[in-house]
């Protein structure tokens, strides 16, 4: 027998394992109240994007984000690239509600709602139709390749690419009208840039849901490793109840746990084989855990069948788990919800009050002021006016702010199509007598004749003589 202490630094580096290869997990089915949740809300998820681009409004498609005319439509409502505040706004909400939301009850988004968690579990619903339970896939991958293993694997990713290419289909239909795609698929006329994006994003989701599963939360995901600078002894997580649980063991159905001395984990290992992630929830609090609660369901199982008091795993606090009251109201969930309902109320105020017309005025730069043959004073501008709506406007055109002002044009009624930009040179002349001072301010007002309520108006500087 050789000494282990005799060993050369080179057969050390030989023995170190720097990669180890990954193991497949593939998560038993479970059944319970979160795996209930988790259902609804994949069927609802999945139901939005796939079945949106089908709804009409007002004869086109609902929510379509229309890149090459640089228009977002959105159930009537139709956003230009001047209206990228409202895209700022979303996102600053969005981070925020993901905030507040890990602060009061941890990875609900991961569990949840994350488009790779929703697509790995319709993947592995696919996989367990066509393969079979967790017992009978692992029998299957070990057994040697026969006619029905190969029949199996192929049907399995024949599946899974076909409902791939369907969501990069869908994917582009949100930025094609639905009905122009299905028309150019039927007739072979698909553009290079509709077909790269179909096939990126359906072999991209057939890649991240099909293959990579897990790693994509574990290794690949930010989210998992900056989420304990939102987390405190009060956020909702999910764990083990170690002071109930140990010292774990099996035992037989209605054993007496303190003639054992065990606690009331009967070391099944079934929460193990549910977790998406292969972790075991026994071990702590980890980054890898996505909160999808699959070990609560398949806990609380097995405890009522040993006749336990379920909540052996369950949503807790750590304070909890000390024995400490849980404190929902504390400052950081205080700050992120007040901040989240400001900043959500002013979007939405923003969006109802928002006027679909832009005016601006540029005064000439290159000439402060002209004196023309009858001693007015001149200043010239030009006006861009833009009609942010689906139909054609008839604007009239009126000034104010100074007294005498008059606007050299020979029709103040200004045509403005459909999501059209006008520019148009115009020039203004006063009576010196009039001028207070060498800067005065004006208004122009922009009044729709088609639209009620449709109107701007923009202050400017007429410029003078210095008194």
């Amino acid at each position: 027998m050789s000494d282990p202490s005799n060993k050369t630094p080179q057969a050390d580096a030989d023995d170190m394992v720097f990669y180890k290869k990954r193991e497949k997990i593939i998560p038993r089915e479970v059944h319970g109240i979160f795996a209930f949740w988790r259902n609804v809300a994949m069927v609802a998820l999945l139901g939005f994007f796939y079945g949106m681009p089908y709804v009409q409004w007002d004869g086109q498609q609902a929510v379509l984000f229309d890149l090459p005319a640089r228009k977002f439509h959105i159930f009537g409502l139709t956003l230009w690239p001047q209206d990228f505040f409202y895209l700022s706004m979303l996102l600053i909400i969005s981070a925020l509600a993901l905030f507040f939301f890990t602060a009061v009850a941890g990875r609900l988004w991961c569990g949840y709602a994350c488009p790779q968690t929703v697509w790995t579990d319709i993947f592995l619903w696919f996989e367990r139709k066509i393969e079979g339970s967790r017992q009978q896939q692992l029998k299957l991958n070990k057994a040697e390749m026969n006619a029905e293993k190969a029949l199996k694997k192929i049907a399995k990713h024949t599946v899974w690419l076909v409902f791939s290419l369907w969501t990069g289909f869908t994917f582009v239909g949100w930025f094609t009208p639905i009905d122009v795609l299905w028309a150019e698929v039927l007739t072979n006329t698909l553009g290079p840039w509709e077909i790269f994006w179909i096939l990126f994003y359906g072999f991209a989701t057939y890649g991240n849901a099909g293959w990579f599963r897990e790693q994509m939360c574990i290794y690949m995901c930010p989210y998992a490793r900056f989420q304990s600078a939102m987390f405190d002894k009060d956020t909702l997580l999910i764990a083990y109840d170690e002071k109930r649980g140990e010292p774990r063991g099996a035992r037989k159905k209605g054993a007496d746990q303190a003639e054992l001395n065990l606690g009331s984990c009967v070391d099944c290992k079934l929460c193990v084989q549910v977790c998406p992630t292969g972790i075991d929830i026994r071990d702590g609090l980890q980054y890898q855990c996505i909160g999808c609660a699959a070990c609560i369901d398949v806990c609380d199982e097995v405890m009522e069948k040993m006749g336990y008091p379920k909540g052996l795993v369950r949503y807790t606090t750590e304070h909890a788990l000390a024995g400490n009251q849980t404190k929902l109201l504390r400052p950081r969930v205080l700050v992120y919800g007040s901040m989240l309902l400001l900043i959500t109320a002013g979007l939405i105020y923003s969006l109802v009050t928002r006027v679909p017309l832009e005016l601006d005025i540029l005064r000439d730069r290159n000439t402060l002021y002209v004196e023309n043959d009858q001693g007015l004073i001149e200043n010239v501008y030009t006006l861009r006016v833009l009609n942010m709506q689906e139909q054609d406007e008839v604007f009239e055109l009126s000034i104010s702010g100074v007294e005498g002002a008059e606007l050299l044009l020979a029709n103040k009624t200004l045509e403005v199509g459909a999501g059209k930009i006008l520019d148009l040179p115009i020039r203004i002349q006063v009576d010196p007598v009039n001028l207070k001072a060498a800067t005065s301010k004006i208004s122009f007002h922009l009044k729709s004749l088609k639209t009620e309520n449709l109107g701007v108006t923009q202050e400017n500087r007429f410029l003078g003589p210095r008194g």
